[in-house]
């Protein structure tokens, strides 16, 4: 069975990111049905038997690695190839890169995804792509998928919202007309991370929580049904195009 590594922040950003890939798939491989994707790949995480690995989990997963798997890791550098130093998460990026090296030994690993916020620090972006250069041409081959949401995943489930009732519209309406602009459209623009007024309103997590009632199932049809073609769309600013793009690209030359 082949698997797909996932590094998340979380359970909510390892449902969204991989529902969202799910349904790319499904676009583009023409013969894929979703009763079949069970049976061609599964999602996993570093450790066996398990779904996705969190980030803040990774030196404990590679401490277990060498005490259970024999794994050594090489020497840490602190810099890529070229002798810059790693940026922002570009480290925790190379140790995950180089454990999953480790692991092709023994598993039918094809690809690995690095779901990230981005928490108004671009950089993190840059140190993931710094990790990502220095295995690309790596054997055996590895398609590393890169996910990083502006300023969170919450921005993502914003630009997949659409009002699906007059209450929906009218709450919508309330919240666009305090900050003057659309949140759902340019949800990259809600910065704050406050719960306090007056910055609560810019909180992505307070609108979305406002909009949905705080009800998962409505959150979760913000990804699950909105057209993927409306994502692309809104999610220019977001990271959502980019992330959706880069399963077109590497995702798919896997299952075709």
């Amino acid at each position: 069975m082949i698997e797909f590594i996932v590094i998340v922040e979380s359970g909510a950003d390892f449902r969204t990111a991989t529902k969202l890939a799910e349904r790319v798939l499904l676009e583009k491989v023409n013969w894929l049905e979703p009763e079949l994707i069970q049976h061609i790949f599964q999602w996993t995480g570093l450790e066996e038997e398990t779904e996705y690995s969190c980030w803040r989990d990774i030196l404990k997963i590679i401490d277990d690695a060498k005490e259970k798997l024999k794994y050594k890791p090489s020497r840490f550098l602190g810099h890529d190839s070229n002798g810059v130093p790693f940026k922002a998460d570009g480290a925790a990026s190379i140790k995950v890169l180089n454990l999953i090296r480790f692991l092709q030994r023994t598993r039918h690993i094809k690809a690995v995804l690095l779901i990230r916020d981005l928490d108004n620090q671009p950089e993190r972006r840059e140190g993931i792509e710094q990790a990502r250069s220095q295995h690309i041409e790596l054997q055996p081959k590895l398609e590393i998928i890169v996910g990083t949401a502006n300023p969170k995943r919450e921005a993502w489930v914003l630009n997949g919202f659409i009002p699906s009732n007059q209450q929906e519209e009218q709450l919508l309406e309330a919240i666009r007309t305090k900050l003057s602009f659309d949140p759902c459209i340019d949800s990259h623009r809600l910065r704050s991370t406050s719960q306090e007024e007056p910055e609560r309103i810019r909180n992505p997590k307070v609108v979305i929580e406002q909009l949905t009632g705080n009800e998962m199932e409505r959150e979760c049809l913000c990804w699950e049904d909105t057209s993927l073609e409306i994502l692309r769309e809104r999610g220019v600013h977001t990271g959502l195009q980019n992330y959706i793009c880069e399963v077109e690209q590497y995702l798919t030359l896997i299952i075709e």
